[in-house]
């Protein structure tokens, strides 16, 4: 006779629900005891910790890394671009003044131009190494783009200058149409290139600077956790022990809360001080090289004005209006408006404002003297006209342009300064916090291991 519990299929298994088996089994029957329950919690808990660790380097590094973008190349690059833009506009300037008097080259003036064209190549040379090829990068491809064109475009204008300039030596009449014609080129073709590349190189720094900026959520929320774990695991052990410290849970804490404390308090810093660069910095800067193109500009128009002899109605417009941009129109009560008067607003500090104030003012007798420029020349006095443009005397047109030039170039100097300074202390906020996280970590990790591993000792 068959035994109850045998099987009525030969091989089959005995009745009843079959053993657990796998990981999940085995998790369940270690938590049926204090033992694996101790097990499971140090597991968790060191990868919690080292979880936090992890996450605060690497979030840290790319920061880091984005404040070492910003610091060294995109902030350098985006100078450089307005730099391009301002020595080609200076270029054309000075080209114009040149040709203004009636052929005669100012050896000032003709030095300025070839110091213009040899800057311009170099940063070209320097925003093409830079940028490299093209590659999947829109904003980097639009960019070499723009790099190939100046670089192609900008031999055609200075060929047109020095066929103005030869032609003028011989006394020839097509000197001054080269002039103009390199001055359309100039205005149509190369400065909105440039324009449009600086745009560029700014929008990859903004965008450089918000990286460098940005806040550790993540790190801050498992940090958090990792916290809050630690607490609740020694609030259970001392529960369940009566013991009022296990000094491997509370070292692991300790750890932990200096990590994270160190982590906010690093990122805040190097935050603040970035915001500081940029709103100190890049923006005073933006500003300062947009008013500096502006006042090129106008002052080549000018030039043009005199080279067209009688018919630079259009390049007087063209002053009037870049004119009005630079300082705005006259309004009561207030000292300028325009491009200056937006650089006078973001400088913040007595070094920043002085510079601007000066080329306020400097651009207001500019003003004047072009004024009394023009009445000279509608009442046929060509050559007082010319003077009063080109000349070298303190009460000219050309010294207040010169005034405003160097304020401006002093006080983009000193933005820079300010830009450097804060960028590089958000930098400084950030060194070694990446490698410290990952120690502190390993060290609350170990702490964890020895808490929980004296538990379990008690147990054997």
């Amino acid at each position: 006779m068959a035994h109850p519990s045998a099987s009525p299929f030969p091989g089959a298994s005995p009745a009843g629900p079959p053993a657990p088996a796998g990981s999940a089994a085995r998790l369940r029957r270690a938590a049926a005891t204090e033992p694996g329950r101790l097990r499971i919690l140090g597991a968790a808990l060191t990868a919690l910790v080292l979880a936090f660790g992890a996450q605060a380097a690497w979030q840290t590094a790319q920061r880091a890394a984005a404040a070492d973008t910003v610091i060294g190349s995109s902030q350098p690059l985006t100078a450089g671009t307005a730099s391009l833009h301002r020595h080609l506009a200076d270029a054309d300037t000075t080209a114009a003044g040149q040709e203004g008097a009636g052929g005669a080259e100012p050896p000032e003036l003709r030095e300025r131009y070839e110091r213009d064209v040899r800057t311009v190549a170099r940063l070209l040379a320097e925003a093409a190494a830079e940028n490299g090829g093209p590659g999947p990068d829109p904003e980097r491809a639009r960019a070499h783009e723009e790099i190939a064109g100046l670089t192609e475009r900008f031999p055609v204008y200075t060929g047109l200058v020095e066929a103005a300039r030869a032609n003028n030596r011989q006394g020839l009449p097509l000197g001054g149409a080269y002039l103009r014609h390199a001055g359309e080129r100039m205005r149509e073709d190369l400065l909105p290139a440039a324009a449009a590349l600086h745009r560029s190189e700014a929008a990859r720094l903004r965008a450089d600077h918000a990286a460098a900026r940005s806040r550790p959520t993540g790190a801050l929320l498992t940090g958090a956790a990792a916290l809050a774990a630690l607490c609740w695991a020694q609030r259970r052990d001392r529960r369940r022990t009566n013991r009022v410290v296990n000094l491997g849970l509370a070292a692991a804490t300790a750890a932990t809360a200096a990590g994270v404390l160190w982590l906010a308090a690093g990122h805040g810093l190097a935050r603040s001080a970035l915001e500081e660069s940029d709103r100190r910095g890049s923006r005073s800067l933006q500003a300062l090289n947009e008013a500096w193109a502006g006042a090129l500009r106008a002052r080549g128009d000018e030039n043009l004005m005199l080279v067209a002899r009688g018919g630079g109605a259009a390049y007087e417009e063209d002053y009037l209006r870049g004119m009005r941009e630079l300082t705005g129109a006259a309004e009561p009560g207030r000292r300028s408006g325009g491009l200056l008067g937006r650089a006078l607003e973001l400088a913040d500090d007595r070094a920043g404002r002085e510079p601007v104030e000066e080329a306020v003012r400097a651009a207001a007798a500019w003003r004047e003297r072009h004024a009394a420029a023009r009445a000279l020349e509608a009442g046929g006095r060509y050559e007082e006209a010319v003077a009063v443009v080109v000349g070298p005397g303190r009460e000219t047109a050309r010294s207040a342009f010169d005034a405003v030039d160097g304020a401006l170039a002093e006080a983009v100097r000193h933005e820079q300064r300010e830009f450097e300074r804060a960028a590089q202390r958000g930098r400084a906020a950030l060194g070694g916090l990446a490698a410290g996280s990952l120690a502190l970590s390993v060290l609350g990790a170990a702490g964890v291991v020895l808490g929980v591993g004296r538990r379990l000792s008690e147990y054997r």
